[in-house]
């Protein structure tokens, strides 16, 4: 039998030290840990979600908080994996600061939602695509602008007023508008939007007013029904008076839902309920500066 003449141990080093990196690592291994298996965390199955429609009331970090038309409000979470769509092209994969800047309070936009498979109704959403037009964008950047270059002011402004006023709860009332609505409805009529834009120029020519705005409804429907349809009235209500009446919000006060607490009439007859079906628009000014 023929037996191959043995290498000398210089040339064995001299191969291993230039074999590729995968031999060397597996040379190296133990039969034992060949056998190693490294569980990760499955990511949650995904299904098509609501689309949701609105204007960015707020944001913090990467969740968005849209309030749509009917003054509901949804929350919505931006990821590395979200498209943003402009009327002029589209921000794909990930969605980068020049993205993220772009989604600004006040923006009008549309949005594609994902939710997991096994959440349920209150699951968050998870925003697979965002869309808004240029035009819309642009307008937003030019109110952020704006208000950028008198924020100074403005906060000065505020600081003082509220340095004045001490005690909140001590306004007189100048004047309240009442706006009504249907039974379960939250649309506003054209007579009222143009009594409230009526009432914020009038508003805003006093000094130092504030306006509270509290929605309530009739004895219609449950007390959680009727408070969610409080808030959603009050929160159309102040969309209206900001975006279109021009009302700044820095003097608006916290709106509230009283749902049919503190009627203005009976609940007993259709007539009665017809006016308890409203937001009242209240014009303040705190005693502490009222005739400054």
């Amino acid at each position: 039998m023929h037996v191959p003449p043995r290498l000398p141990i210089s040339v064995l080093l001299a191969a291993l030290a230039v074999a590729p990196p995968a031999m060397a690592f597996a040379a190296a291994q133990s039969p034992a840990e060949s056998n190693i298996v490294v569980n990760g965390v499955a990511a949650p199955a995904m299904t098509a979600g609501p689309e949701v429609r609105g204007v960015i009331a707020a944001r913090n970090g990467d969740r968005l908080k849209i309030s749509g038309a009917d003054g509901a409000s949804t929350i919505v979470a931006v990821t590395d994996t979200t498209r943003i769509r402009t009327g002029g092209g589209l921000f794909a994969g990930n969605h980068g600061k020049l993205a993220a800047d772009s989604l600004l309070n006040g923006l009008p936009v549309r949005i594609k939602t994902l939710r997991p498979v096994d959440g349920d109704a209150d699951t968050a959403l998870v925003a697979s695509q965002i869309s808004f037009r240029n035009s819309d964008l642009k307008t937003a950047s030019m109110i952020r602008n704006a208000t950028a270059q008198r924020f100074d002011e403005q906060t000065a402004a505020t600081e003082a007023l509220r340095g004045r006023m001490g005690d909140i709860d001590k306004y007189n009332i100048k004047n309240t508008t009442n706006v009504h609505f249907d039974t379960g409805k939250t649309e506003l009529s054209a007579e009222d939007k143009a009594g409230l834009c009526a009432t914020a120029t009038s508003a805003q020519a006093t000094d130092n007013a504030l306006l509270l705005v509290v929605g309530y409804t009739d004895s219609t429907g449950s007390d959680e029904y009727n408070q969610q349809l409080s808030e959603k009235r009050a929160n159309r209500v102040i969309n209206y008076l900001q975006q279109v009446c021009g009302w700044k919000p820095y003097r608006m006060l916290t709106p509230t839902g009283m749902a049919k607490a503190d009627p203005a009439a009976s609940n007993d007859t259709p007539e009665g309920k017809a006016q308890n079906r409203r937001v009242a628009v209240n014009v303040l000014v705190s005693k502490s500066v009222d005739g400054l």
